[in-house]
């Protein structure tokens, strides 16, 4: 074999094993080989996430609905937009909700090698850390695609990947409340995780509003299955940190964050 083809063989076996964790992005298998990889949890609890905030036009509006229904959830926020609003950011962790890293910006995984990945996660992780005060324990990559160089990466950071069992197409021109509710909660059951967004910055143009009507009822239409809804770390899959964060993530370089 020349050494050209071996070198062609050589990359296309690298790229297929950068891309294999991807196949956990299809819903119904990762629910059945990688329970824990979607989210299910105990059978008496779902777990309420939200993606891509902290959104000054939108986030406030979820907190105050959450709040009147005592509910917490667990928010996965981007760097770049806790960058453009650290205010809403340490509202969020005061007001009881748990952080978790969505990356810094919202880029398949599967087009960014180990460097770039590991970069983004920390530089995210590090913000986080800083402008909240606390340590987030989960990673959901954006659009829930993974690749080696995200698991690696999550590895390194000590976060654990977590995407979700259900979730509303709420992100989508053609979605109304009616359409967030019925898809969401069609096979909802104990131990799920809902992912919703409350944020529009990478979603159709004020699709944030249909998600905030379609909160209430899906609020109730849980509690009313007997179920209790909250965020990550009550869901039964790991016990949340103790003590106080450290002053940057592993490896991670300092004072980027605030970039």
């Amino acid at each position: 074999m020349s050494a050209t083809r071996l070198a062609l063989t050589a990359a296309g076996v690298l790229a297929t094993a950068h891309a294999a964790p991807a196949i956990t992005s299809i819903g119904p298998l990762r629910r059945q080989l990688f329970p824990g990889l979607a989210g299910v949890g105990e059978p008496g609890h779902v777990a309420l996430t939200f993606d891509d905030g902290p959104d000054p036009r939108s986030t406030p509006a979820f907190l105050a609905a959450l709040r009147e229904y005592e509910v917490t959830a667990t928010f996965f926020l981007l760097g770049r937009m806790l960058k453009d609003a650290p205010d809403l950011g340490r509202e969020l962790a005061e007001s009881g909700h748990e952080i978790a890293v969505h990356g810094w910006e919202h880029r398949c995984m599967l087009l960014r090698g180990p460097s770039a990945t590991y970069d983004d996660m920390a530089r995210a992780m590090e913000s986080i850390v800083q402008v909240t005060g606390t340590v987030p324990r989960w990673y959901r990559p954006p659009y829930g695609v993974l690749s080696s160089s995200a698991l690696r990466a999550a590895r390194r950071l000590d976060l654990t990947p977590v995407l979700w069992t259900n979730w509303g197409r709420d992100w989508t021109r053609a979605a109304t409340p009616a359409s967030i509710l019925a898809t969401l909660m069609r096979d909802l059951d104990g131990g799920g995780t809902v992912l919703l967004h409350d944020s529009d910055c990478t979603s159709a143009p004020d699709s944030w509003r249909n998600t905030l009507d379609a909160l209430p009822p899906l609020l109730e239409g849980i509690r009313d299955r007997g179920l209790s809804v909250g965020p990550l770390r009550d869901h039964g899959q790991n016990a949340p940190r103790q003590g106080p964060p450290p002053a940057a993530p592993p490896g991670a370089a300092p004072g980027r964050g605030g970039r």
